[in-house]
């Protein structure tokens, strides 16, 4: 009679799977999904991890995926292997291994052991972008000198370790800006002959600088390009980068998005990624300027949630505190697009970048065509404002604009 063998769990198995991995440096990526019904963290939806190099030695770079943010921390071989033991299991369910010789998957269950599947690898996955994709034509230079000043890139082209997204982010917004300012009827390429008198265009908020130096580039001297942020160290900093960079055109200002001079008056204002009513702040600034192009990425949607009324079919959906959330977004992206129309806007919503780089990332676009104060829209605005129990919204009071029926209860 054969003696028992004792099968290692699922679990098991798949842990010392990541263990070899990460001993011999296979490894080419992790990911963990599924969240777990005891999850002690109810916002957390996955976990992404990959070898990266850095100064001190190789690491693992773990990319925590939250409902509305993305968290980054590096780890040596070692403590990655015991985060990784700690989530599988009690945050996750599901985890997925990619060697470049086979992939495995293990699927855990609360009332069971799971189970492992391994399977030999299609092909051996590349580090990097294919030739074809590195050689591509591209809008903004990948060796423009300001994307290795600002770290996106090396001195050969290529993105650094966890930049390739943001590349990625900065050519599409690029490609989505050049679009835009066609149909607004403006020059949209530095290499149309230069106007007599450059038009102005604003970013609003502009952090680090990444699309403010890419709509530069975009539009060389066609336009005057301001960069307004309130951190006077990320201005000094794009200052200098934009003139060794050699942009004539591309100035940055330290100020607020509510009160920082527009002159000349701006005919493209640009807000992504501004903070809850930061976003209304530039819209209407945008407007009250006669802006030919509005184009904001809205971010932190905290005004009207808390002052949603539920109307009764929804109530029983929106117990759901991620449901809550998501309407409050769509409530206040959709009643800004209204707004906006009324004000003279042709606007149009649409998905700037795929989740899997920015999880904000809707976009707004408007293009003034007409005057302000279409009575059709305003009787829209007011039914929709009514039906979600919303009495004001910060764009609405910027444009003066009751959203309450005068003597409603």
């Amino acid at each position: 009679m054969l003696p028992a063998v004792s099968v290692p769990p699922a679990r098991a198995r798949f842990l010392s799977l990541v263990d070899a991995a990460l001993r011999n440096g296979s490894l080419v990526k992790l990911t963990l999904g599924k969240p777990s019904p005891t999850a002690a963290d109810a916002t957390l939806r996955n976990v992404f991890v990959r070898p990266v190099a850095l100064r001190d030695g190789p690491h693992l770079s773990f990319v925590w995926r939250h409902e509305t943010r993305d968290l980054t921390r590096n780890h040596r071989a070692e403590a990655a292997a015991e985060v990784i033991a700690a989530l599988l299991g009690s945050e996750f369910l599901d985890g997925h291994l990619f060697t470049p010789t086979q992939t495995a998957q293990v699927e855990l269950s609360a009332d069971g052991p799971g189970r492992l599947r391994i399977k030999a690898a299609s092909g051996v996955p590349l580090p990097r972008a294919p030739d074809h994709d590195r050689s591509k034509p591209r809008i903004v230079p990948s060796d423009a000198p300001w994307l290795r000043g600002l770290g996106v890139t090396r001195d050969d082209g290529r993105p650094r370790e966890g930049m390739a997204p943001k590349l990625r982010q900065i050519e599409r917004f690029a490609e989505t800006l050049q679009h835009l300012l066609k149909e607004a009827g403006l020059p949209s390429s530095s290499a149309e002959p230069a106007p007599a008198v450059p038009f102005h265009v604003v970013d609003m908020g502009c952090g680090k600088g990444y699309l403010t130096f890419a709509t530069s580039t975009l539009l060389g001297r066609q336009a005057v390009v301001t960069g307004v942020e309130a951190r006077p160290d990320l201005v000094a900093a794009s200052t200098e980068w934009a003139t060794r960079s050699g942009l004539t055109s591309l100035r940055f200002v330290a100020g607020q998005i509510a009160d920082t001079p527009l002159e000349p008056p701006p005919a493209v204002l640009i807000a992504l990624h501004a903070c809850n009513t930061a976003t209304d702040d530039a819209l209407a600034r945008a407007i009250a300027a006669g802006a030919r192009l509005i184009i904001v990425s809205p971010c932190c949607h905290q005004e009207l949630r808390p002052r949603l009324v539920a109307p009764p079919v929804l109530a029983p959906a929106l117990a759901h505190g991620i449901f809550r959330e998501r309407e409050a977004e769509f409530v206040t992206d959709a009643l800004r697009a209204l707004l906006l129309e009324w004000a003279g806007y042709r606007t149009k919503v649409f998905e700037f970048i795929s989740t899997e780089h920015t999880p904000k990332n809707v976009m707004i676009a408007a293009i003034r065509t007409r005057p302000a104060g279409d009575e059709d829209r305003r009787r829209e605005i007011e039914a929709f404002a009514a039906f979600y129990g919303i009495r004001e919204q910060a764009l609405a009071r910027h444009l003066g604009l009751a959203l309450a029926t005068p003597g409603a209860a």
